[in-house]
């Protein structure tokens, strides 16, 4: 006769076990309820496995992946997103998928309310759709609506910073006589104001929080996120493992667009040769900031300090897409890269919110693409 447990369990062991139980339950719908990875990313780290190089179990099977409806690239401002969205407007005519993009372009923190809003219409967009804009990481899930697979691309930060604060001031090659002025608001001594000076006596532009700027992107919309810091920076890397496709860096755009045509062919088929095209080549040459000069290597030290936890979020990001590379067998043809910076912890800085200074390119796009 079968002898039960029960009797040789105390009452104190008895309430032990049921408080596991009812936590590791509450944990799970906890984890829910925050969406989780969506499907898409759990076939896909399955069709991977979980090897690190390609020689531990050979190519990847040639089957096909799942076909994800939802795509959204929240796009960071001066990592490449000009080329990319000119591209998605090609393969989107090429291909018959919905290319969803924004009337705002400077608004990438929104209040609980907007966030409903924005994934309302996102979520009722004609499928399959790819939606993107400048904008904070998204929760769907926590507004009832089905997590979308998030793709992006991320770049060195001190050079992100130096491509954004000479565009503002200068433009790129796309104006008249060769370039235009970006802001025409701008005062004259603000326009021409010396990178270094900028730099080294704090002026707010080159200080922090406007300098935390890509790690929001991953972390999301709420106010921590802002804060520069170890908070944002691990739930930043969070959302990079449980809800981003591919976050790819600009300094290998290639393989990015190699990786992408890979994982979601019904968007990004023929991507490369659309790329390598001569004439987008000569479109995607006039999106270049003009003008830019290179701080002191002083004033260089002084960022890397200030962007400490960029450049945690950066490396760890590169590494990670380096991984996803040696799965497939690509290898990276660049230059060795450069040591880490030392950082030194920097002395806090209170300067007034960061701005949002996106590009409001769409008009742009339109006219490129009507030529």
């Amino acid at each position: 006769r079968p002898l039960s447990l029960l009797p040789f369990l105390s009452l104190r062991d008895y309430g032990f076990c049921m408080a596991a139980l009812l936590l590791f339950c509450l944990g799970s719908l906890f984890y829910q309820l925050n969406g989780g990875p969506p499907h898409f990313l759990l076939d896909l780290r399955h069709y991977l496995g979980n090897s690190t190089y390609l020689d531990d179990h050979g190519p990847p099977p040639q089957k096909v992946l799942p076909f994800p409806s939802q795509v959204v690239y929240n796009r960071v401002g001066k990592c490449g997103s000009r080329t990319v969205v000119l591209l998605l407007r090609i393969l989107s005519e090429k291909h018959g998928f919905n290319l969803v993009t924004s009337d705002i372009h400077n608004k990438t923190r929104l209040t609980k309310n907007e966030q409903m809003e924005l994934i309302k219409n996102i979520s009722t967009a004609e499928q399959p759709y790819l939606f993107t804009r400048h904008v904070h990481f998204l929760n769907f899930s926590r507004f009832g609506g089905d997590q979308p697979v998030y793709i992006n691309i991320i770049r060195d930060p001190v050079n992100r910073f130096l491509s954004n604060y000479f565009f503002r001031r200068f433009g790129d090659w796309r104006g008249e006589q060769n370039h235009m002025i970006r802001t025409p608001s701008m005062r004259q001594e603000e326009r021409y104001l010396d990178i270094n000076v900028c730099i080294l006596e704090n002026y707010p532009e080159c200080s922090n929080p406007r300098l935390f700027y890509i790690i929001p992107y991953f972390c999301g919309q709420h106010p921590r996120c802002r804060e520069p810091g170890e908070w944002a920076l691990e739930r930043a890397k969070l959302n990079v493992n449980e809800n981003f496709l591919l976050v790819g860096i600009l300094e290998e755009l290639e393989d990015v667009l190699l990786l992408l045509e890979r994982f979601l062919p019904h968007y990004f088929k023929d991507v490369l040769s659309i790329y390598k095209n001569p004439e987008h080549r000569k479109l995607g040459n006039l999106t270049v900031t003009v003008k830019k000069t290179v701080p002191s290597p002083e004033a260089i030290q002084i960022l890397y300090q200030r962007m400490r936890y960029e450049y945690e979020f950066y490396y760890y990001v590169k590494e990670q897409f380096h991984l996803l590379k040696r799965k497939f067998g690509l290898k990276s043809h660049i230059r060795k890269p450069r040591p880490r910076p030392e950082f030194f912890i920097p002395s806090p800085l209170e300067t007034e919110e960061p701005m949002d200074d996106e590009e409001d390119d769409e008009k742009w796009l339109e006219d490129i693409y009507k030529r």
